[in-house]
């Protein structure tokens, strides 16, 4: 549990005392500090949850494995057959090969941790949102294939961690998605339409999910001054630490009001 840092002085300590009761001291940098904590909490918990993530998928390949890859046929996405349409939500985690699920392992948990660090719950979110857009994308327009493997969701990551650095204007956000997507050039190329082998439908329906996921979970941010009142006669040019001389004279009609607003230090 994370808590403010405070000090406490006592009368035989430094620092000022008034009537023997200790005054709390915020150590310099506090909300800074707490910030940076909590920052790195959700780093932790995305790493671990990366982590599980490829532990999964690599339990799933090797029961597929065994099993002739029967779950491949079975909740793999079959483009516009109704009875299927439930398996887009299934495909990300199987794949065809062990080549296939090497290929995806590496990009998938970079890309998988820099959308979660800033936020676990909202990162799933985000792959709730790329599951289903690469997988309707794959459903409405790919050829009448069978499609699994988690490249969707890698397209989407990556999405979503450029346009959330861009809308958020968090530069290190959007650098870090640019070099690692420089750093897996390889799996851009398979974007391309007419790559033989490859769901580039899939992958283009990702990217647009992560896209949407960059302004659909944005850091919101307050409006300044919005539900500040205005004391009657008040123009808002007066700073708000000059001083108001209010009616106070028993027969006017709201002296009474303007005595508690005075009491109230208002």
């Amino acid at each position: 549990m994370l808590v403010d840092n405070v000090s406490m002085t006592s009368q035989s300590g430094s620092g000022s005392v008034t009537g023997g009761t200790a005054v709390p001291r915020r150590t310099k940098g506090g909300p800074a500090r707490r910030a940076a904590e909590i920052d790195v909490a959700e780093a932790r918990k995305a790493f671990f949850l990366m982590v599980g993530f490829i532990a999964l998928i690599w339990t799933l390949q090797i029961a597929n494995w065994a099993d002739h890859y029967h779950l491949d046929a079975s909740y793999g996405i079959l483009p516009r057959s109704i009875g299927r349409l439930g398996d887009i939500f299934t495909a990300p985690f199987l794949h065809f090969s062990w080549d296939h699920i090497e290929g995806n392992s590496g990009p998938l948990f970079v890309f998988g941790l820099l959308a979660a660090y800033r936020g676990v719950v909202r990162f799933l979110g985000v792959t709730l949102l790329v599951a289903v857009t690469s997988g309707m994308a794959v459903w409405l327009f790919q050829g009448n294939q069978l499609t699994v493997g988690a490249s969707g969701l890698i397209f989407g990551y990556f999405g979503y961690v450029l346009s959330r650095g861009i809308i958020d204007r968090n530069l290190i956000d959007a650098l870090a998605a640019v070099v690692m997507a420089l750093s897996y050039a390889y799996i851009l190329t398979v974007a391309i339409p007419g790559t033989p082998g490859v769901s580039w439908t899939g992958h283009l329906g990702g990217l647009i999910g992560g896209l949407a996921a960059g302004w659909i979970f944005r850091t919101r941010r307050g409006v300044r001054g919005a539900g500040r009142t205005k004391l009657p006669g008040d123009s808002g040019g007066r700073s708000p630490d000059t001083a108001v001389a209010l009616p106070t004279s028993p027969g006017h009609p709201r002296a009474d009001l303007y005595k508690e607003l005075d009491d109230m230090g208002l």
